[in-house]
């Protein structure tokens, strides 16, 4: 039950995504040559809100659907791996207009030609997994 719950969830977010253009090559293309306030507004909206929820679960101690605490970890800082990560990321989303999570919009929106930045994002992945002891972290 919890699955269908994740997958309409998923559904909503897609539409929302596809609908309000953040998919859209064009849209990160102005982002990218700076022409468009669009996509740093979704963007900028995303990360205050994040920040407010994340805030209210620490310092109201909300609980989860079921009940039980949640618990945000402090994370470790880590700038070099931030930087190195965050260049290799912009650079490819630049490059191909499309971040992970617009990959599968795109797909399930009908574009096919998407299957090619599908395959080399899940090879990217895959490489990272097999780099992972090299890199700086």
């Amino acid at each position: 039950m919890r699955t269908i719950r994740y997958f309409i969830i998923g559904i909503l977010f897609g539409i929302t995504l596809f609908k309000s253009e953040a998919a859209s090559w064009f849209r990160i293309y102005e982002m990218f040559q700076f022409k468009s306030f669009h996509m740093y507004g979704i963007i900028g909206s995303a990360l205050v809100l994040g920040v407010v929820i994340t805030q209210s679960i620490k310092r109201f101690g909300i609980k989860s659907f079921y009940g039980q605490p949640i618990v945000i970890a402090d994370k470790e800082k880590m700038l070099k791996s931030n930087l190195y990560g965050g260049i290799v990321f912009g650079l490819g989303w630049a490059l191909v207009g499309a971040c992970p999570g617009p990959i599968f919009v795109l797909l399930g929106a009908g574009y096919l030609p998407v299957l090619v930045l599908f395959f080399f994002a899940t090879l990217g992945t895959f490489l990272y997994g097999k780099l992972k002891k090299r890199l700086p972290h």
